[in-house]
């Protein structure tokens, strides 16, 4: 969980009447969102934003230079031509995002995993410990063990959209953590946003991830959530999720910037 601080890595641009007009924010280090309201939204704002963000943002590299990677939607034109304007290139080696989404009035379908896991809940703080290393474990197969770093989930547990009973675990016949997907759900606006989701390695292919997103589904629709939102990189997470019916709308690409190369030329 490396996103940063609300303090050092968001900048919000406002109208003189207080309304937001634009949002700056890192997700990974070096890694930018521009978030814009449609009708404020300028090239000397854009310019402004990407501007601020190699200065505030940037982050070293193996190399020794300073880069900064931008995500800009493959059908937002205009911002690709300012980014290559800034001297960007569309980033090879990095996984374009599928934003996808789902009508909760459409029909849900109950699926259930192989074997006898349980889907339920979170636990009490008990739980977290091992919570926390099994996200670590479904987004780091292959990583040694010395690596892993807990003592953040209960920051997870104090966003003021997080709630206990949407926040789903499949436990495993011997009462190990096995899968999760945690939602947040937004009463305002009846939308609902699954991230992360994931499975431990040696309990996939089992049905869980299918089951544990009807699952959550079920719960959002029961809510009055009227859609549902979820992000993947993979062909894998692509079919999984489509299999649950959700749809891309937008593919989000990531666009990056050598600071000291552009500098030099």
């Amino acid at each position: 969980m490396n996103d940063g601080t609300l303090e050092d890595d968001v900048f919000i641009w406002e109208s003189k009447h207080g309304s937001i007009l634009a949002v700056l924010n890192r997700e990974a280090p070096g890694s930018v969102f521009l978030q814009i309201h449609p009708d404020a939204r300028t090239d000397e704002l854009v310019t402004e934003m990407l501007a601020l963000a190699e200065q505030h943002l940037a982050v070293p590299t193996k190399d020794g230079h300073r880069a900064l990677h931008v995500w800009a939607g493959s059908e937002d034109i205009r911002l690709q031509e300012l980014l290559r304007v800034q001297n960007y290139q569309r980033c090879a080696n990095r996984k374009s995002e599928h934003q996808r989404r789902r009508d909760l009035t459409a029909a849900i379908t109950p699926a259930c995993p192989t074997d006898r896991y349980l889907i339920r809940s979170m636990g009490d703080a008990g739980e977290q410990s091992s919570r926390e290393r099994l996200s670590w474990r479904a987004f780091n197969p292959n990583a040694p063990d010395d690596e892993f770093e807990g003592g953040w989930y209960h920051n997870v547990q104090r966003a003021p959209l997080y709630r206990r009973d949407l926040d789903l675990v499949a436990i495993a016949p011997d009462e190990e953590l096995a899968a999760f997907a945690t939602i947040w759900f937004d009463d305002v606006t009846r939308v609902g946003l699954f991230e992360p989701v994931g499975t431990a390695p040696q309990h996939q292919r089992r049905g869980l991830g299918k089951a544990i997103l009807a699952e959550g589904l079920r719960r959002l629709k029961h809510m009055g959530a009227d859609l549902a939102y979820v992000g993947s990189y993979s062909e894998p997470a692509h079919s999984l999720y489509a299999s649950v019916g959700f749809e891309t709308y937008r593919i989000l690409e990531p666009w990056e910037k050598d600071m000291d190369a552009s500098t030099r030329r």
